[in-house]
């Protein structure tokens, strides 16, 4: 009886001693990919000629008729009653000639404190030939995307307005080939903005106008194609921005502004292969070849940052502390980019810009040159975007048109 008994005991602790052998490590992947990636990317892309021409900034310049996309609540402080803009972006220009942007917005100043606006934005993504076979007659599929949006904005005071933001999208990119139940992916977002706009400034030898504008855009649920296919976010964007408008006299004008970004998105995190395994030599590494007996491996485990599937509103919060690299990722991901305008009587503008984003977010880096010439209650703008990036804009050398026609009473602003 004692035998058994002792043996027992010898049984237990040599079970505790194997066991505290049993180690469990997460050897890091190859540097992952740090850009933020999020399903309708198109939604990103300056949709009108003026904004492209001062490096793809609209969230605090002065309101026209495409204040719809960068910053909704402008329209309030809109200088025509009514008015109505077209644009055409062709996108991957050097490559293909039916891959292109169109945007359509409207917008009506009820009154001297409110307004409504609409937009209407479409991305072609061309002909697409499929076949199983080099002989076989393709079938041409035209993958799209789309979205329709509407705001009503209010001026909470006389400098300072507001503006809530409805919008429907839908992104029809399945393929006849792929899974039965894929179906064209539909989502609906809101964005909430705010605008201020100051008095004329007194200063030395010229007048001055202070501008600020914030847009928290495209905050809505994923997107989802099936029923088993990974969910996208939205392109949740933050945008803050500030101007000032140097009025030399009563002809010349120069509008300086700045702006950064921020996609509210989770940050992709590092994964690893995470091994259990039996430390047979002690060194606290796996090998094999020291005896070391495999208990079990895990591949695409987090070694740094957050799970990433999470809820679009749990994700917007998320994304200010969750980067692998911490703080000094954190802000990696910002943008910035800093324009000038500059106008003749109001009939003729230059425009020059430069945007920045750190390599390891996408490295998009470009100077962007336009134009804009009014005549009456016509205004005709172009831009051109030069890249400074490795990475080449899908835009470079491209030339983006826009049309804009006001009409109805004038509303003094300045």
């Amino acid at each position: 009886m004692k035998k058994i008994i002792f043996l027992t005991f010898l049984g237990l602790f040599a079970s505790k001693i194997t066991s505290q052998n049993i180690i469990t490590t997460i050897t890091p992947n190859p540097e992952d990919s740090r850009v933020i990636t999020t399903g309708v990317p198109f939604m990103l892309i300056a949709a009108d000629a003026r904004a492209a021409g001062i490096a793809d900034i609209g969230v605090a310049t002065s309101a026209d008729a495409f204040s719809q996309q960068w910053n909704p609540s402008k329209s309030a402080f809109a200088i025509s009653k009514q008015g109505i803009g077209v644009t055409y972006t062709p996108y991957l220009g050097k490559l293909v000639n039916d891959v292109f942007l169109g945007n359509l917005t409207y917008y009506n100043r009820i009154n001297e404190r409110s307004a409504v606006a609409s937009s209407f934005r479409y991305f072609s993504s061309g002909e697409i030939e499929l076949r199983e076979t080099p002989d076989q007659e393709p079938l041409i599929v035209k993958p799209n995307e789309l979205l329709f949006d509407l705001t009503y904005s209010l001026r909470l005071s006389d400098r300072i307005a507001m503006g809530i933001t409805g919008r429907y999208i839908r992104s029809d990119l399945k393929l006849q080939t792929a899974l039965e139940d894929a179906n064209a992916a539909n989502s609906f977002a809101v964005d909430i903005s705010a605008y201020y706009q100051s008095e004329e400034v007194a200063m030395s030898s010229f007048d001055g106008r202070w501008r600020a504008g914030v847009n928290i855009s495209n905050i809505g649920p994923k997107l989802k194609y099936d029923q088993t296919g990974q969910e996208s976010f939205l392109p949740t964007n933050m945008a803050l921005g500030g101007g000032f408008d140097f009025i030399l006299d009563e002809y010349n004008t120069i509008g300086v502004t700045a702006q950064v970004n921020k996609l509210l998105v989770p940050t992709p995190p590092r994964y690893g292969t995470e091994t259990t395994f039996d430390d047979v030599s002690g060194d606290g590494v796996y090998n094999p070849e020291d005896g070391d007996i495999l208990i079990n491996e895990t591949n695409n485990v987090i070694y740094e940052g957050k799970d990433p599937d999470v809820s679009f509103f749990k994700g917007m919060f998320q994304s200010f502390g969750d980067a692998p690299g911490g703080f000094s990722e954190e802000l990696q991901e910002f943008t910035w980019a800093l324009g000038a305008e500059y106008w003749f009587r109001d009939v003729f503008a230059f425009r020059a810009g430069y945007f920045n984003e750190h390599e390891s977010k996408g490295a998009r880096k470009f100077f962007s040159l336009g134009a804009g010439f009014k005549y009456t209650a016509i205004n005709i703008d172009i831009s051109y975007l030069i890249s400074t990036s490795k990475v080449v804009s899908p835009l470079e050398g491209t030339l983006r048109f826009g049309l804009t026609f006001s009409f109805g009473d004038e509303y003094d602003e300045y």
